[in-house]
């Protein structure tokens, strides 16, 4: 009856997009009502029963050449036997049998890079370890062998750099079990979208074979995945020599600054989006990190807070802190240039709302954080300090601005308090001059006001 009842559900009209695992119906009174990956298991279990088929795991990995013949990169643990009627280390000639490759025993591990004065590729296919001869070939039980001479790609290293990371000290071992339950699963990957068929795709497959081994307790090694967009140069196409439209980050930074440099790339637009470079616009980053330093000179110890300045604050903290969470640090920054503008317009910044600021400000422009840091008075990095925090009850606006309306048509505007009565929005809008205007010599047949919408007369 469960069974019936899982079924009917599952074929009854869908309202919206499933994303849950569907269930089986049609499929067999032993299959019927069971979650796909129960199904699956299930059949297989079956064909096996019935020696009709048997479980397997298959992988698809894009052909990936594996071996570099460059100096520089991990050497391949694996040897060949050698014919040789000499030494080949003396000149000797020796055939090499590449069908007969011999791994190089665990304890014998890592093979490391022999010393080379000359590690220049040359005209050898073979690479230049091919010309380390007395670290390429060696003796054992009277029988020559030769190292393989070509090293891995960077790949073979950034298939599980991630991992080393977690215990970078141990000396006995990649990782320990302990760090890697600690810290693994990565929680944020960002990359550019080409990763994704090429290093992600490869550090996904050896984590897969590391988990089946019992090396790693997760069976996925990135739990999220974003890909930055690309930067073009300010014809809005693809930076390229060819197209003399490249922008060289040193240059920027040697006029403008590393902060400057940095905020304006995340200001540009979303992270993902594809956005063209524009040089002239870093004046905008440039002043906002003027006004800050700015504040920070002014600010001044034990003078409070207007309610406006608080409020806005508390909204800029609970914003910024979001933003940043989110990976939206365009809006995270605009949001912060609101409050600086805020804080320039007042006779006497108060220093709390300065440390805030510098306090949001300072892991999008870090040297400019740390040194209004040092201005505000404080002797220790701002690294030390905890990232404040927003009071929601302080993040309300007590008050709107309403346009008023005159027979419908805008006339003024107005700030009142949000749950300001009928009578006192009224009271306010009457007393407005420019509402004075339109109304003179006119009788107000209707009065109309919407909390937060609408104020608006009908007059004659």
């Amino acid at each position: 009856a469960a069974a019936a009842a899982k079924a009917a559900a599952a074929a009854a009209p869908l309202t919206e997009a499933m994303t849950e695992p569907g269930l089986c119906f049609n499929s067999g009174p032993e299959i019927d009502g069971m979650a796909t990956e129960e199904a699956k298991a299930k059949v297989v279990a079956m064909l096996q029963e019935n020696g009709r088929g048997e479980a397997k795991v298959t992988y698809k990995l894009r052909d990936w050449v594996f071996s570099r013949q460059r100096y520089w990169g991990e050497p391949i643990p694996i040897f060949f036997p050698v014919k040789t009627d000499g030494d080949p280390r003396r000149g000797a000639e020796f055939v090499i049998d590449y069908s007969q490759p011999h791994a190089v025993p665990e304890e014998e591990l890592p093979v490391e890079l022999p010393e080379l004065a000359d590690f220049q590729p040359g005209d050898d296919p073979q690479g230049c370890l091919a010309r380390a001869l007395d670290w390429r070939f060696f003796l054992q039980d009277g029988q020559w062998f030769a190292r393989e001479t070509n090293t891995m790609p960077q790949w073979a290293g950034s298939c599980w750099y991630y991992l080393r990371f977690a215990d970078p000290g141990n000396s006995q071992a990649a990782w320990s079990a302990e760090a890697e339950k600690a810290w693994l699963p990565v929680d944020l990957y960002v990359g550019g979208a080409e990763h994704a068929v090429l290093h992600l795709l490869y550090a996904r497959f050896w984590h897969k074979v590391l988990h089946s081994l019992g090396l790693v307790s997760t069976s996925e090694p990135f739990q999220k995945l974003v890909h930055q967009g690309m930067i073009l140069g300010s014809d809005g196409e693809k930076m390229s020599k060819s197209r003399g439209n490249v922008v060289n980050p040193d240059d920027i930074v040697s006029t403008y600054g590393a902060d400057a440099m940095r905020l304006y790339e995340m200001f540009m637009g979303p992270l993902e989006a594809v956005k063209p470079w524009q040089t002239e616009q870093i004046s905008g980053v440039v002043r906002f990190q003027n006004r800050v330093h700015a504040l920070a000179a002014r600010a001044q110890q034990g003078c409070g807070m207007e309610p406006d300045t608080e409020r806005l604050m508390h909204q800029t903290i609970k914003k910024v802190s979001q933003d940043v969470d989110a990976l939206s640090f365009n809006t995270a920054i605009s949001q912060l240039m609101v409050f600086s503008n805020h804080l320039a317009a007042l006779e006497t910044v108060p220093a709390e709302s300065a440390e805030a600021l510098v306090l949001m400000l300072s892991p999008l422009a870090p040297h400019l954080g740390e040194e209004a840091w040092a201005m505000l008075g404080h002797s220790k990095s701002l690294a030390y300090h905890p990232w404040p925090l927003w009071d929601e009850a302080k993040c309300i606006e007590t008050e709107v601005v309403m346009a008023v309306q005159v027979n419908g048509k805008v006339r003024s505007e107005l700030k009142i308090a949000k749950d300001a009565t009928e009578s006192d929005a009224r009271a306010a809008a009457e007393a407005d001059e420019k509402v004075q205007k339109f109304l003179e010599g006119k009788e107000v047949k209707k009065f109309v006001y919407v909390p937060g919408r609408i104020i608006n007369f009908v007059a004659q």
